[in-house]
């Protein structure tokens, strides 16, 4: 990866961190009351392990953006592909909004069942752009996926 701008590439990988920041502020509340008290499915991972995740998929989810945001002159679709990809950063920080923030299971799970098509879609938006720049999210749309079975069996074991 050859990086031709870099002010952009940290631009994208703030965005992203940030949109993680905003998250937190959801977080730093409910995890220590609210999601300590829920009942858990046993393959739940330990709360000590989400911040250092999610970091690193913000940073993998700003580096694949700028890979798109560079190729924008050179393939058509880059402009959509990176409204897509804005579409599932905004579904991200609502489902922290709609988990912690309004500790609802229901609403969060919906939520992210959204935040998974889009990451679906955002993916193969950028597949068809640039290969390398989607295998990034992979890792992203692994993660929610396990994040959007733990929803769902805190939906169930707490309903």
């Amino acid at each position: 990866m050859r990086i031709r701008k870099p002010l952009a590439l940290v631009a994208f990988i703030i965005l992203c961190e940030v949109a993680g920041l905003f998250g937190s502020v959801f977080t730093i509340n409910s995890i220590p009351t609210w999601y300590a008290g829920l009942s858990k499915p046993a393959f739940t991972p330990p709360s000590w392990l989400f911040a250092p995740i999610w970091t690193t998929l913000y940073l993998l989810m700003g580096i694949s953006a700028y890979l798109i945001y560079e190729s924008r002159t050179r393939k058509r679709g880059a402009r959509m592909a990176l409204s897509v990809f804005g579409v599932q950063l905004a579904l991200n920080v609502l489902w922290t909004l709609a988990f912690f923030g309004l500790r609802s299971t229901l609403l969060g799970f919906a939520m992210i069942v959204l935040l998974w098509i889009a990451i679906a879609a955002t993916i193969i938006e950028f597949v068809r752009i640039r290969k390398d720049a989607a295998l990034l999210l992979v890792p992203y749309i692994v993660w929610v996926t396990i994040a959007a079975f733990l929803n769902y069996f805190l939906l169930i074991l707490n309903h």
